[in-house]
């Protein structure tokens, strides 16, 4: 993760939005805190504090959250709570809140309040003069505006309110710095110190303490802000006000260029005040290493040491940052958070993909990269983890001396099944087992590393190891989607790593369909389908298995998870045969689906028109929608008359049409856009197999001859060949770009056009009949040949 820490950053530090948002969201990347739940089994939620789940391992800037948009409301449950107890019966929740927080504005950008600062105004006006307003007439209503209690509230937020009008931030986005804002009015903060100096209410005092270091924090003046703390800290109760405080003053210090000092601060409210934990960590910045060590010295405890190099691990080697600390406090619950952080940094490092690395001469990444074996997977991944890093666990992990032991087993197991040693692995979960908590996250982990375990031990897939992980498999695949309505547990990773794993083994017994069952994914580009359909024998045995009814369990996992069903299948080679004038066949396929149709034609596939427009064609009137199975019947119906001679030229022209429009560039491309086929807007998005399928024109063309071969008139020959025309014209784009693996790859040639012979046709003997003048008014390429 990348840190920019600009000149006004320290303001960071008031807990005020200010000019964050002009730093966090130029500087970030957008929140991929999900990239981590989905390639990781180890979930942090488990082991570490809320407070620390925003420096969880991330790819965005904070886990979670992406951006931190809490800095105008960050203690409104605290302020509240406060205030409401001070209060007690005197004025109702609802009121306090209102005069506190006032109504609530909130979307992506925003967390912004808005106090209604007329009712303070007014009802300040009126405590000093006695004269009723509209505030006190309203309000006197429903609190006692006599009351001691009340009136010092209200006092207090009139002045709280100035102090708001520079504290408050409201720039959301931008790319150019925010000029920073302060309080310049003296006499005003002098005032509010001397309430601070003579009340004598100690919840009072302590909040009139931190107005006035917050006042002098915002004003033209920042040194008085530390002035003022250092007279008065050692009066001021340590709570969360004190660190909130001590905030502006390492804010302060980090503005003077004392960063040593303000790293040191931070560090201590990083420490004591888990609410101000994402705050204080983005501000931390060591300039160099030897701001680090003046740091360090500064610290008075072994406490202190711990705080500053549990920041310092956020950004810089969690290894060494662990080391120190248990060395300092072993106690530190600090360690939990680096702990989750050192555990997904080498998660990252593990191929779960079991893709073969791609060499640097290898350039080509149309194409897949080649599987790996389970041993060459494991060799890769075992080389991952540092033996240092599974001496220092065990060491920390057999003194069980930390605030949570059970983590240290848990981490150091899957370290262990990291680097191969799975005997071990299984030790330390049985212990972390006895001391672990009795929460469903915690039994939820515990198991899933287990089950990693379990896998990583099969080699070679037989009856007996295949029994260890069928109820681990049934509960990933199965339970887990159904039943955990959390979102925090890592199993999708788990899910999809054992199938990669099961399918490397399928394919080690020469199993393909198991392999396909467990390894297919979508192929390299999105829409290219499934190649494994492509080879004959493949798609005959996966036919047999599925309809195989003694499944083993494990095969009838296998089944369940596949994408396919036998449905899907009978109508790929429904589409299959369709392409190769197989009529009969592709019929017998079709209802083989259970009657199930698969999609409607959006156009009607017999019309056959001058411009290859599908949109047109859809929006167009149509009197029937054909579905897949009356598209098949009505062309073998026709075939048969055309067979029996029976008016040859109209059923082979609309044959011809039929055929043309389930081609790429006809308005029937659902009827194969099947997951087997693939998807895609252009034929590059197709495999090869798929792409000459759906682009090949021989079938249509090869029906509009028999058209024109059985035409009466002149205008149906020229029909016919314009129709032709158009299959050449697709046949010639078709050699000139069968090379070409993608669309970006077309260099534009500047050719606009080619006579082809069906078009010299047209020009030459049908240029009086009507439709040649149809096909000037609307095929350009047509209308360029003629004017050339």
């Amino acid at each position: 993760m990348k840190r920019v820490f600009l000149s006004k950053l320290f303001l960071i530090s008031s807990i005020s939005v200010l000019s964050i948002y002009g730093i966090i969201y130029a500087c970030g990347g957008g929140d991929d805190w999900d990239y981590f739940n989905y390639n990781s089994n180890f979930t942090p939620e488990t082991f570490a504090d809320k407070s620390y789940s925003p420096l969880f391992l991330s790819g965005g800037i904070f886990y979670g959250i992406g951006f931190d948009t809490q800095h105008n409301s960050r203690f409104n449950d605290q302020i509240k709570s406060d205030w409401g107890i001070f209060l007690k019966a005197k004025v109702d929740t609802a009121t306090v809140n209102y005069f506190l927080i006032g109504a609530e504005t909130r979307n992506y950008y925003k967390d912004k309040t808005i106090r209604n600062k007329e009712d303070i105004e007014d009802l300040h006006v009126f405590l000093k003069t006695k004269k009723a307003n509209q505030a006190s007439l309203k309000w006197g209503k429903k609190i006692n505006l006599n009351d001691d209690k009340v009136k010092s509230f209200v006092e207090f937020l009139y002045l709280a309110q100035k102090i708001e009008t520079v504290s408050i931030g409201d720039e959301y986005w931008s790319y150019d710095p925010v000029v920073a804002k302060t309080f310049d009015n003296l006499k005003m903060i002098q005032s509010i110190e001397n309430v601070y100096n003579t009340t004598s209410d100690s919840f009072l005092k302590n909040r009139y303490w931190f107005l006035t270091m917050k006042a002098y924090f915002y004003s033209n003046d920042k040194k008085k802000a530390i002035a003022f703390f250092n007279k008065t800290e050692a009066s001021v109760a340590k709570n969360v006000l004190y660190y909130r405080a001590l905030a502006y003053v390492a804010g302060v210090h980090y503005q003077q260029k004392n960063y040593a000092l303000s790293n040191y601060l931070y560090a201590q409210v990083f420490d004591k005040c888990p609410e101000l934990r994402i705050v204080t960590a983005y501000s931390f910045n060591p300039k160099n290493d030897l701001d680090w060590n003046k740091s360090l010295t500064m610290a008075k405890s072994n406490k202190e040491k711990a705080a500053l190099w549990a920041i310092h691990g956020y950004y810089k080697d969690e290894q060494k940052a662990i080391e120190k600390i248990y060395e300092l406090d072993p106690k530190s619950q600090h360690l939990n958070y680096l702990v989750t952080r050192f555990v997904n940094k080498q998660e990252e490092k593990v191929n779960n993909s079991f893709n073969a690395i791609r060499s640097a001469e290898d350039k080509d990444y149309s194409k897949p990269r080649v599987k790996q074996t389970v041993a060459e997977n494991k060799t890769q991944n075992q080389a991952i983890v540092d033996k240092k890093v599974i001496d220092l666990f065990s060491k920390i992990s057999v003194a069980g001396n930390t605030d949570k032991p059970y983590l240290w087993d848990i981490a150091l197991g899957y370290l262990q099944t990291m680097k191969g040693d799975f005997t071990t692995a299984d030790t330390n979960y049985d212990k972390a087992e006895k001391a672990l908590p009795k929460t469903e996250l915690a039994k939820y982990q515990l198991r899933i590393l287990r089950f990693v375990n379990n896998m990583y031990k099969i080699d070679k897939l037989t009856d007996k190891n295949e029994k260890t992980i069928l109820a681990d498999l049934n509960w990933l695949y199965y339970e887990l989607p159904k039943t955990y309505k959390g979102q925090e547990f890592r199993y999708q990773n788990a899910t999809q790593w054992s199938k990669n794993y099961l399918a490397a083994l399928y394919n080690a017994k020469s199993n393909p369909v198991m392999a396909e069952l467990f390894g297919y994914s979508p192929s390299y580009y999105w829409g290219s389908g499934n190649s494994f359909y492509d080879n004959e024998k493949n798609m005959q045995d996966m036919k047999t298995f599925m309809n195989k009814t003694n499944k083993t369990e494990i095969e009838r996992i296998a089944a369940g998870i596949y994408y396919l069903k036998l449905k899907d299948i009978n109508n790929f080679q429904a589409v299959q045969s369709t392409y190769k004038n197989k009529i009969s066949e592709a019929i017998t396929f079709i209802q083989q689906t259970d009657s199930v149709q698969y999609y409607t034609f959006l156009g009607n596939p017999f019309n056959g028109n001058i411009k290859d427009c599908h949109d047109c064609d859809h929006v167009a009137y149509q009197k029937k929608k054909y579905s897949q199975l009356d598209f098949l019947t009505t062309i073998k119906a026709m075939q048969d008359k055309v067979e029996q001679k029976e008016d040859v030229y109209t059923n082979s022209l609309l044959l011809g049409n039929a055929f043309y429009n389930i081609t790429h560039f006809g308005n029937g491309r659902t009827f194969y856009e099947i997951s087997i086929v693939g998807y895609g807007s252009s034929p590059y998005s197709f495999r090869d197999t798929m792409k000459k399928m759906i682009t090949n024109c021989d079938l249509p063309k090869m029906y509009y001859q028999k058209a024109f071969q059985a035409a009466t008139t002149k205008e149906q020959k020229a029909k016919c060949t314009y129709m032709i025309a158009k299959c050449e014209r697709n046949e010639y784009y078709n050699k000139k770009y069968s090379a070409v693996d993608n669309w970006w790859q077309i260099q534009d040639d500047k050719v606009n056009f080619v006579a082809w012979n069906a078009f010299k046709t047209l020009k030459n003997e049908y240029a009086d009949t009507k439709y040649y003048q149809d096909v000037i008014a609307e095929c350009g390429f047509f209308n360029t040949y003629i004017n050339q």
